[in-house]
């Protein structure tokens, strides 16, 4: 089973921007859809951004216009992409691969900002 692993959480202050990356351990192509999610502290886990295997993007209205989703088939990797962040973007993000198989989820990588 494919694995994912995020990566590029951080500390940061509001206005600023970070990447997150989410690598595979196999090919990102087995998944039909991947996506980011993320949960603050005492809300459910939520949509952030998802993509899907030939590139179409969704991209929830909280974050339209500052976040961005991508891939690289070659890579093996998922970004996404955050600017002018907000202290309500505060979460664990996490990434998600949905496969006709099941959903492979990553462990999280911490994004806190600070006003």
């Amino acid at each position: 089973q494919v694995q994912l692993v995020e990566s590029g959480g951080g500390l940061v202050q509001a206005g600023d921007s970070l990447r997150l990356s989410c690598a595979a351990s196999g090919s990102v192509l087995s998944f039909d859809v991947l996506g980011w999610y993320r949960q603050a502290p005492g809300k459910e886990r939520e949509l952030v951004a998802n993509i899907g295997r030939g590139g179409t993007t969704n991209h929830v209205d909280s974050v339209k216009g500052r976040f961005t989703i991508s891939r690289d088939n070659a890579k093996n990797m998922v970004y996404l992409q955050m600017n002018s962040l907000k202290p309500e973007d505060t979460a664990v993000y996490y990434c998600k691969g949905t496969s006709p198989y099941g959903n492979v989820w990553g462990q999280g990588t911490q994004v806190t900002v600070s006003s």
